[in-house]
């Protein structure tokens, strides 16, 4: 791997090559709950809480940070030096709280959108056998009623001139998530110059709008990137070939996330690109690259696909090679998730990771 390093190290200590990202459309409040307990023993504990008519339950390790994928990848991306611009949804205080998480980045929040209601999570982080997993209890507030109707003049003109465009979680998006997509990557196709990044999220709390999902934007050609992690992988996978339900259960969760990637890559003009737990890996119909994880500390899981997403496209920008922009996005998300507050990177902390590691 060393001279895939050395490409990586190279494109983090050159800040000449300037790009913009455009990100939408949700930011949430976030809060994650992370316990030390397996699902077994968390069950317990709320049983016994509930028995006896209510409690408190002490030494509850709790965060509340910038939430949202939008946001998320926003927040990392602008670690590494990239200009973001934010079409997100959220109400006055979170207006508020964005520029404060954001502060220390320069951004245009002129393109934020004010609804009444704001979008929230409680994230549950617990141990399994296979390492943390999270449970997010979500209220998407406005998100659920944003679409293209809400876009103006001076957002289709940020559009036109972006790098990149990333539309992200589909799923909240409830009414409008499919047209929103068709809408700006479409715009993109016919006036813009960047690149269309997708990322879904798990589209099952919207699952029956999947199949006009798939029909009207993934099978489309306006998708450039498909980003999915295991589980949306097998999810869309299902829709476009049915044999592979017969390997759920029967194959490794990692192998059967690569038969889907893979199956996604067969039917689908989109470059697929895939994150797991140990692993990420590309798909196309021509090529496949799998590239491991950094084994590191795992302090939090929520926000780890984000920080990926933003490694992903900083490395497809400077035009690394797959492993090398596998690596930098596995480097990313390796150094969000073994931070203890929760950071993003920069380029001198990422640089520093890398040859650590």
């Amino acid at each position: 791997m060393f001279g895939y390093a050395e490409e990586i190290l190279k494109l983090l200590k050159d800040k000449g090559k300037k790009f913009n990202v455009v990100v939408m459309p949700d930011f949430f409040f976030d809060r994650i709950i992370s316990l030390n307990w397996s699902l077994k023993e968390f069950s317990e504990n709320l049983r016994l809480t509930a028995k006896k008519k209510g409690g408190s339950i002490d030494e509850i390790e709790q965060t509340e940070i910038r939430g949202g994928n939008a946001v998320n990848t926003a927040s990392a991306l602008a670690a590494l030096g990239v200009k973001i611009t934010p079409i997100v949804c959220t109400n006055k205080l979170g207006v508020q709280l964005l520029k404060f998480y954001l502060k220390p980045y320069k951004m245009d929040f002129s393109h934020v959108k004010i609804f009444d209601k704001p979008s929230l999570t409680t994230a549950i982080e617990f141990e399994t056998e296979n390492g943390k997993a999270n449970a997010m209890l979500r209220n998407v507030g406005a998100l659920i009623d944003f679409g293209p109707q809400h876009l103006s003049a001076k957002d289709f003109e940020a559009i036109e001139n972006a790098d990149y465009v990333c539309v992200f979680n589909w799923a909240a998006t409830k009414k409008f998530g499919t047209k929103l997509a068709a809408t700006v990557f479409s715009h993109v196709k016919e006036k813009g110059k960047g690149k269309t990044y997708f990322d879904t999220a798990d589209p099952t709390p919207n699952k029956e709008k999947i199949a006009e999902l798939i029909q009207k934007v993934l099978k489309s050609d306006l998708v450039d990137i498909l980003s999915v992690n295991e589980n949306e992988a097998f999810c869309y996978a299902t829709q476009l070939d049915a044999n592979i339900r017969k390997f759920e259960g029967k194959t490794k969760f990692e192998k059967l996330a690569k038969k889907s990637a893979k199956i996604l890559a067969a039917h689908l003009s989109a470059r697929i690109d895939l994150h797991t737990t140990s692993f990420s890996a590309t798909f196309t119909r021509k090529t496949e690259t799998v590239v491991p994880a950094f084994k590191v500390p795992v302090l939090r899981t929520t926000g780890a696909g984000d920080a990926w997403n933003a490694g992903n496209i900083l490395g497809d920008a400077a035009g690394l090679s797959d492993i090398g922009r596998l690596t930098l996005a596995n480097a990313v998300a390796a150094f969000y998730i073994s931070n203890p507050t929760g950071a993003h990177a920069t380029r001198e902390q990422l640089t520093e990771f890398i040859r650590k590691n």
